[in-house]
């Protein structure tokens, strides 16, 4: 199924009096305040956000995974699934695949397919988390850690096919997130496990071509509860650096303990220079990889508060950040869900960019902290989705993407396409 430009300005054309009424009054609010509105919309049109291959069919838990019909069973739809997407929000254009569950088998068409939706391919993501079929060792007790200097190789060759893999396709980064750990006191002599995974990072960025990133996600349990590897982004940002200039720490809003300070992280990594990304989901007690933007929107945009000043004051020559979803979609609809999140993440990004930066920084200096909460709760309870809609609208997207989707019966058209039964590539 593919979204055509006239059935979205048909449908743009029947909504606008009530769009141009809200973005109106708004635009009025903002000038008021000296916000440049035209500004701020063209950075949302900018801003975009890419779409993980696994995230497109139902996800699940480690009780049970619930269908929801028409999942794409290859590659290929997968791609034409984000192609709904980008059609619709004009802030999905690229895609992000994990191999070995999306290995392209002719490279170049898919290339061409992506490319006929107007999509990238993002940072690609090795997988040693699993073992997979005829696979010679095991990573049962680790991959790029392991004891076992060959399961260690295997684990090294691993990445660096998927490096070849991208770089065929185009991308020009390698995401790696590691399960390795241990489950019990004593099964690990933990400074060798860390000495292993640095030799074995080392030996994978040593084949990173030139122009490439190497992005190193932390996590603090799960699936392995007594010790990580890479608990958490200090662990991350050591073997980042141990690489070299061009790796950076990953930062996955789901991999943290409960009330862990994400923003100051992201602070400080980028006046290190050494953020290299984002996985946005959302969480109420672990990494329940919900819909973004569904249990604490507050916080997300105390995050994207930070960014944006490291973006506008770049001390630390942080480069343009990598952003992805990274959420498991259950008992929704995973395109519905994918809208969701790209709505809450713009959502949190626009009302940074309405925060008062100068009078922020003057009420610092003077230790108003009444006055600093103040202002970005001003920006905070600004209802920016006008300006998204906008952006949208003049991008050529659709000014309701959920209200379009559920008016052409998207999700019946693809089982009817696709079947009942299909089930999702991968996973």
């Amino acid at each position: 199924m593919k979204i055509t430009k006239s059935e979205l300005a048909n449908y743009n054309e029947n909504n606008k009096q009530d769009h141009h009424e809200k973005f109106g009054f708004l635009s009025l609010q903002l000038d008021r305040l000296e916000i440049n509105v035209e500004e701020v919309v063209e950075r949302l049109q900018k801003f975009q956000v890419a779409i993980p291959s696994w995230a497109l069919g139902a996800g699940g838990t480690r009780f049970g995974r619930f269908s929801y019909g028409g999942e794409p069973s290859s590659l290929e739809q997968k791609i034409d699934d984000v192609g709904i997407i980008h059609a619709l929000t004009q802030s999905a254009g690229a895609i992000s695949l994990h191999i070995p569950w999306d290995i392209p088998k002719d490279a170049e068409a898919i290339k061409q397919q992506a490319a006929s939706h107007g999509i990238l391919f993002d940072a690609v993501n090795s997988n040693t988390f699993q073992d997979q079929k005829n696979q010679a060792h095991s990573y049962k007790f680790g991959s790029l850690c392991n004891v076992n200097k060959e399961s260690r190789q295997q684990a090294i060759e691993h990445n660096l096919e998927v490096i070849k893999l991208g770089n065929a396709l185009g991308s020009k980064s390698m995401t790696v997130w590691l399960s390795d750990g241990s489950n019990f006191p004593g099964q690990h002599n933990f400074k060798k496990a860390f000495q292993h995974t640095q030799d074995s990072l080392q030996q994978i960025y040593q084949h990173l071509p030139n122009d490439w990133q190497l992005f190193i996600e932390y996590k603090p349990y799960e699936p392995n509860f007594y010790s990580t590897v890479i608990p958490d982004w200090g662990t991350s940002l050591m073997l980042a650096e141990g690489c070299g200039e061009k790796a950076f720490t990953l930062v996955d809003l789901g991999h943290h303990l409960p009330n862990t300070n994400i923003e100051q992280i992201v602070a400080i990594l980028m006046m290190k220079g050494k953020l290299g990304g984002f996985h946005f989901n959302d969480s109420k007690y672990g990494d329940d990889d919900l819909t973004c933007g569904s249990i604490k929107p507050y916080q997300l945009f105390l995050i994207f508060n930070e960014l944006v000043d490291g973006m506008e004051n770049n001390e630390g020559n942080n480069p343009p950040l990598a952003w992805m979803i990274d959420a498991s979609h259950n008992i929704k609809d995973p395109l519905e869900d994918l809208i969701q999140s790209l709505e809450a993440i713009r959502i949190a990004y626009a009302q940074a960019l309405l925060i008062d930066r100068a009078a922020l920084e003057m009420a610092r200096a003077e230790s108003d902290v009444v006055r600093c909460q103040e202002i970005l709760q001003t920006a905070y309870r600004t209802d920016v989705r006008p300006l998204l809609a906008e952006a949208r609208r003049l991008s050529g997207g659709a000014i309701d993407p959920i209200g379009f989707y559920r008016q052409k019966a998207v999700r019946k058209n693809l089982i009817k396409e696709r079947g009942m039964h299909s089930i999702a590539s991968g996973l």
